[in-house]
């Protein structure tokens, strides 16, 4: 399907995300680009959506000679709790236009906001990329982002963290912890496990169990887990993505117990290691919200916060989907979320995340 388009030398279209080819040729294209992420591959997009009842899309902007110039990936989120928003990427940190051009940009934008109107979606949201312009509400004040480059070897990773947290990772290193990595289903129910439990503590509903195995088999070799257990119980974990040389932690969690047996220290700096082994050479810790704890904690491994910027569209008369958690508006579902049994958290927690985007 051809949408329209003013004054821009490329044409824009929707993707087709059931053939293969289409999809091969876009992912060539993502992982060309700079400023790719992993979050614009066809399988992230394709695997969030099957797992959560949502739907992919995925404009793309091309010359005259078919060569692809841009692309936005969207996920069509439809919840009874928290209604309907055309999301890039959906599920994601990132995700937003990918494209070298800003006139480019300008019409991904625009046709994106077509789409939303004629799927009677009443918000889009753009998380990363080119900023549009009028009509749009920009926030870069709610979230952090955090990378820096990987050292060269384990002594001099250690060297590049902060004295306290350094000592905290040496002594981790003395502990008798052991280490699994690998995308198996073994890992990722350990994954699983951990991470339900970290999100509950947080007061958060956990995803399906099936979104951490659909992205796991989309992305294939540019996912795996990585897990600290202490007399074979997983006490932290993480589920990291990998594209253009760079490790992304994306979701990860740890046991009331693993601060005491300082495994998320030995996680991230295991991670390291692994990535390292990987070829990689950079390292996302990914977004935190400005003056969290979490923020805090990887500004102790020596990483910088810098301001992501987000952008959202929004219906006339109508208001920006309010997602945060730490809104007060959730003050109260929050602090009883982190009551639950485990297993009730677990049998409720998806049926309502699912819905997140």
């Amino acid at each position: 399907m051809t949408m329209p388009l003013v004054s821009t030398p490329v044409a824009i279209s929707a993707a087709d995300l059931t053939q293969a080819g289409e999809r091969a040729r876009i992912d060539s294209y993502v992982r060309a680009h700079a400023d790719a992420t992993p979050f614009h591959l066809t399988g992230w997009n394709v695997a969030v959506a099957r797992a959560c009842g949502q739907t992919a899309h995925c404009l793309i902007a091309e010359y005259a000679d078919g060569t692809i110039a841009g692309m936005l990936p969207l996920t069509e989120i439809r919840s009874p709790l928290f209604g309907k928003a055309l999301v890039s990427a959906g599920f994601a940190v990132d995700g937003g236009i990918l494209t070298s051009r800003d006139v480019v940009a300008d019409a991904l934008a625009a046709s994106a906001w077509a789409l939303a109107e004629r799927l009677g979606c009443p918000s889009l949201e753009l998380r990363g990329g080119p900023a549009p312009g009028e009509g749009w509400i920009v926030d870069e004040t709610t979230y952090l982002g955090f990378s820096r480059d990987l050292a060269k070897d384990d002594e001099a990773e250690l060297l590049a963290i902060p004295r306290k947290q350094r000592a905290d990772v040496r002594k981790s290193l003395d502990a008798d912890l052991e280490i699994a990595i690998g995308s198996t289903p073994r890992d990722l129910a350990m994954h699983y496990s951990v991470f339900s439990e970290s999100v509950r503590n947080l007061g958060t509903p956990v995803f399906p169990a099936k979104l951490f195995r659909e992205v796991a088999a989309e992305l294939g070799e540019h996912a795996d887990v990585v897990t600290v257990s202490k007399d074979g119980k997983p006490h932290a974990s993480v589920f990291s993505l990998y594209l253009n040389g760079t490790v992304y932690p994306f979701w990860g969690g740890g046991t009331r117990e693993a601060r005491a047996l300082k495994a998320n220290d030995r996680l991230y700096y295991e991670l390291m290691r692994h990535a390292r082994g990987r070829g990689c050479t950079r390292y996302d810790f990914g977004r935190s919200k400005a003056g969290t704890g979490v923020a805090a904690f990887k500004k102790n491994w020596g990483f910088e916060g810098v301001p992501l910027r987000y952008a959202k569209r929004v219906a006339a008369g109508q208001t920006p989907r309010e997602m945060n958690p730490m809104s007060p508006k959730y003050r109260l579902q929050v602090a009883a979320w982190k009551k639950l049994p485990l297993w009730l958290a677990n049998a409720m927690g998806p049926v309502i995340a699912k819905g997140l985007g």
